[in-house]
């Protein structure tokens, strides 16, 4: 299979992919890769893109899960194709699948008890052999009496070749696949079948996913042949590791992308680091949404896995917050200060100072504070070091300037701070830090002069006044 036969589909054959995560838990950063990956790959080709919720784990399936799920896809702007799909709707075509199979003699009906299964497993682990499920009842005709499971009569000779799109040609000796089980005793589908049963009836042509999910495929191919389905084209990304090279696990730190936006992560940042995390274009790092569907190819998926580099994320973070909309992020930031109304206004017109040093909104929130703090402002350690005998009599001087002041704007503002310098014989950082201090209580802020004006020259004069006398 060549290249371009592999990634592409026939003209005649519109490319299909879905999105099937399992509703046990918060929509996993893999797994958003995962979504990402499955969505580009058919906004490229101007296929379709199907969310299907494989909720067969009925004990810990939950509702909440399902939300958070599709909470964050929306998030992230990936819309999917039609309504989302649960699995548990098509339980009735799945078991009617397995009925085929038993009909063309593909499948059988195992009657081994857990005591026969478990006597098997302890003379593999006695003869250090893998377990392989051999039932006498592969091949039996007898009638079997109790309970029973439907397997797949799976081949034993030769061997199955996947030429996955990202993994290569991938080969597996057909006696490692085991006659695994379609239908549970109670008649339930498994995972295994369901899922295969699913992509055929929902058209997918490419199943891109994790590689933990390479050995499956060889199971559900298995089923594929045998029910002479069409074959899809198959993608296993490798699985994204932490910084010291293992697993992305729970110890590593945040893991659902909904903890990422509680971290303050704007969707289009956590869109491009995904992006990035696995797949490349050139040396290309900012990349936008439709730089991303017009690119994205499987070609350019690495082969190794990709380690999650939190400091990148919130440099790209800040990237992205420096290129959005104001008012936009006003209104991300506004809930946690509780401000509204004309606050919220002057927060838009503060906002070009307050995104250039932040990172993240949380950052861009606490550096707005300064703005509707009370007073007399509460004084952080280093702020409150500067407030000298000697600074206090300069915010004197600097206050009978700025008083005089007849237009309140910048360019009017900065003369009478640098004449107010200039009069008392030092540099301008010598009164600009202990006026930044008394200004916003901190000894970071946005530029001296840009604080006075958002300030307004009224709050401005009353919180140097503050600071003008010694405190007792």
């Amino acid at each position: 299979m060549n290249s371009e036969s592999s990634s592409s589909p026939p003209s005649s054959q519109p490319v299909v992919t879905r999105f099937a995560p399992s509703p046990t838990g918060f929509l996993h950063i893999g797994g958003a890769r995962t979504a990402l990956f499955n969505w580009l790959f058919a906004r490229h080709h101007g296929g379709k893109f199907l969310l299907r919720i494989e909720d067969t784990d009925t004990a810990r399936s939950t509702r909440e899960a399902v939300d958070a799920i599709l909470d964050g896809m929306r998030w992230l702007g990936l819309d999917w194709d039609g309504q989302e799909y649960f699995q548990s709707q098509f339980w009735a075509r799945h078991a009617e699948v397995a009925h085929q199979l038993l009909e063309r003699g593909a499948a059988y009906r195992c009657f081994m008890s857990q005591d026969e299964l478990a006597a098997a497993r302890e003379k593999a682990q006695a003869e250090k052999r893998p377990f392989r499920i051999e039932s006498p009842w592969r091949d039996s005709a007898a009638p079997g009496e109790g309970a029973f499971v439907v397997r797949l009569k799976a081949p034993r000779e030769g061997e199955t070749v996947i030429e996955d799109r990202v993994q290569g040609r991938v080969v597996v000796r057909n006696s490692e696949i085991d006659d695994f089980v379609l239908l549970r005793s109670d008649g339930s589908p498994t995972y295994m079948l369901a899922v295969v049963v699913d992509d055929h009836d929902m058209g997918v042509t490419h199943v891109v996913r994790g590689d933990d999910h390479l050995n499956n495929a060889f199971r559900q191919l298995a089923i594929i042949r045998a029910m002479g389905w069409p074959e899809p084209v198959y993608a296993h990304v490798p699985l994204i590791h932490g910084p010291d090279g293992a697993k992305l696990s729970k110890r590593h730190g945040a893991l659902g992308v909904d903890a990422y936006r509680d971290m303050g992560v704007l969707p289009e940042a956590l869109f491009n680091y995904l992006l990035r995390l696995g797949w490349g274009h050139g040396d290309d790092e900012i990349i936008s949404r439709d730089q991303a569907i017009a690119w994205f190819d499987l070609d350019h998926v690495g082969k190794s896995p990709s380690r999650f580099d939190t400091r990148k994320l919130e440099n790209l973070n800040g990237h992205y917050i420096r290129e959005a909309d104001d008012r936009r992020l006003a209104g991300l930031v506004a809930p946690q200060l509780g401000v509204a109304g004309e606050q919220l206004e002057l927060l838009v017109r503060a906002m070009p100072e307050l995104k250039a040093r932040a990172h993240d909104i949380h950052q861009l929130a606490d550096g707005a504070r300064f703005l509707f703090a009370e007073r007399p402002l509460a004084m952080d350690e280093g702020a409150a070091a500067l407030l000298t005998a000697e600074a206090r009599g300069l915010l004197a001087s600097a206050h009978a300037a700025l008083a005089a002041v007849s237009d309140w704007q910048p360019e009017a503002i900065e003369a009478a701070v640098r004449d107010t310098a200039d009069g008392a014989g030092v540099k301008l950082g010598k009164l600009a830090q202990p006026l930044r201090a008394a200004l916003t209580g901190r000894t970071t802020s946005p530029g001296i002069f840009d604080v006075l004006a958002l300030l307004g020259q009224g709050e401005s004069l009353s919180r140097i006044a503050d600071q003008m006398e010694p405190k007792e």
